[in-house]
Formats: structure tokens, sequence, C-alpha cells
């Protein structure tokens, strides 16, 4: 047993520090987190993955009380800012905000030139899900899907669309229409962007004649007026916006299988200390009102799954769209 007796008031600070210095171990014993945390997002700033990271930064703070600094590494579609938190220590300290793009698709559909698979991360939590809804301008003469439908079978090769890259929901979604159609994989022009925000501002602008985006980065476009809503992936339409018609009421109900997500992972071999702590801090932060909100600002439904539950829902979607690319033929070269 270690006595302090003897020591004065002012000492007390210094007779710490020297306890530190001579048992390492109490140094290492600290509690999870002692410092600033890194988000990764491998993807642009504005982006859905953005947005998502800073309503969890915003609300994790409070709860872990130490910050959580987000950091935008995109380029690769998003195998950049993912290998860097695959190669990162282990310590809980370098966090990765996965999509369903960068951790299932790029890997799955790209496996020769993806620097990591599927299961190379730690799973701590899945956070939402980012339902995908196809626009056009509202200028365009494309009122319905059935109208886009009919100009993509007329005029093969002439229409394009906007994607934030080749394994990404907005690029698999529209090809996925054209195989739904029976058409090639170029009957429509695939024209990529950096982030969710860039593919909605592509159609706004007319550069595009239209983009299945993330609902996420066109929540408030929408809401303005700004862009046309032809469909959207979920089987229940949008309470947001009740009158943007489903999929399978547009007669394309293979589109639901198209949908969004944002996770939470880490290196390989995470701290399970680390792991647990976040796992709790996600659970109390589903029950915050404020994210809650932030969610149905960028358009995000809040499913927030435990550690276990997030590795059985990603390995479940990867094989559900290894599957679904498979018996389409689609392209994400």
């Amino acid at each position: 047993m270690i006595s302090l007796t003897g020591i004065g008031p002012g000492g007390s600070a210094r007779a710490a520090f020297c306890l530190l210095l001579t048992f390492p171990g109490l140094a290492a014993a600290q509690a999870y987190p002692a410092k600033p945390i890194q988000l990764i997002v491998p993807f642009s700033v504005g982006g859905d993955a953005d947005m998502a990271a800073r309503n969890l930064s915003a609300a994790a703070q409070g709860v872990l009380g130490q910050p959580v600094v987000v950091v935008n590494k995109a380029g690769a579609n998003g195998a950049i800012g993912s290998a860097a938190v695959k190669n990162a220590a282990p310590d809980g300290y370098t966090l990765l905000m996965g999509r369903i793009g960068s951790q299932v698709l790029l890997p799955a559909l790209q496996p020769k030139t993806t620097p990591y698979s599927s299961t190379d991360f730690t799973f701590i939590g899945l956070l939402e899900l980012n339902p995908v809804v196809c626009v056009v301008h509202p200028d365009s003469p494309h009122r319905t899907m059935g109208d886009l439908s009919q100009a993509l079978k007329a005029r093969p090769g002439k229409l394009n669309y906007s994607h934030s890259g080749p394994a990404t929901v907005q690029n698999l979604a529209p090809q996925l229409l054209l195989s739904s159609l029976g058409l090639k994989p170029d009957a429509a022009v695939s024209v990529p962007y950096k982030g969710g925000s860039e593919v909605a501002m592509a159609v706004l602008s007319r550069d595009v004649d239209f983009a299945c985006n993330n609902l996420s980065s066109m929540t408030g476009i929408l809401a303005g007026g700004k862009l046309r809503a032809l469909l959207t992936t979920t089987p229940e339409r949008l309470a947001q916006f009740p009158d943007i018609p489903t999929a399978r009421e547009a007669n394309l109900p293979q589109l639901e299988a198209v949908i969004g997500w944002s996770g939470l992972f880490g290196p390989p071999g995470m701290s399970p200390e680390a792991v647990n702590k976040w796992a709790a801090a996600l659970q109390q932060i589903s029950k915050d009102p404020k994210w809650i909100e932030g969610n149905a600002n960028f358009g995000g439904i809040p499913h927030v799954l435990s550690p276990a539950d997030t590795e059985k829902y990603v390995d479940q979607g990867s094989r559900i769209y290894a599957d679904l690319v498979a018996k389409a033929g689609l392209q994400v070269n």
C-alpha cells in the first residue's frame, strides 16, 4: 500500500504524476477515451457520410466527454479513408464512418484493387438507414418514373445520370433500373462526382438528366421544391415526403434492394474496452432528441444496432448485393 501522508496541498498533482511514472500500468489503465477521437469520413464534405459523422460527433462528445473530430479523407470511392482506418492503431482513437458503398460494394466488386475486405474492420454499430430517391429537375419533361423509363428505352445512350463512384448505391440503383427495363448498362451515361451533395447539384444545375441519390443528400432541396422526386426505394412512402411514390408503386419493386446506411467501424483488433464504450454510447445517443432530429434534417432513419448485430447486418448485405449484381449483370467499372 502506498501512502501520501505528509504531502502538502501543492504536491498532490506532483505525487500523482510520480505514481504514474513509477507504475506505468496506472497510466495504461486510464479509462477510454482519455483524449480526442478522430472520425474519418472517406467521402467529401457535405455528403451523406459527412453529415452522419458530424451529427454523431455533436452527440457523442457529451456522452464520452472527449471531442470527436471529423476528418474528411475522400478519394477512390471511399477506399483511401477506409484504408487509413484499417491501418490505424487499434486503440479506439481513429474510427471510420463507413457507408455501404465503401464497406460492402467496393471490396466485393473490386477485390483486386480495394486494399481491404468488408470483414477487415471492427464492427462497432450501425447508425441509420438512407433511402434512395430518384430525382429529375423540376423542369424535366419526365414527370414520372414511367416517363423516364420510356425515354431511356426510346433513346438508349442519350440520357445521363450522376453518382458518387462506381461502387455506390447512386450507381447501383440506375444500373439496376436499366436492367429491370431490359436495357444494357450503357443505355444511360454515368457521370461520377465526389459525393452525394455534388450528385444532387448536378441534377439541379441540369448537368445530368437524373440521379438516384441518398435522401440524406437531398432533403433540403426536395423540401424546397428544387428537385422532382420520381420514386423512393423504401417499401412504404416516406413520412417526410408522402407524395413520393414507392418503387413498387412505380412497378419497379427490384429497386427496393437498394438502400444506403451509415455505420461506425474501427481498425481490426480494436480494444474491446473502446468497442464496449462506444456500443453503450450509441445506445444512449439513439435516444438523444437532438441526434434524432439531426437525422431527420438530412433524411436518415435512425437504426442503431449492437456490434454483433451490425456484423450480421453487413454480412447479410454483402451476400445480397453480390447476388443482386451477379444476377442483374451490373457493372462497377
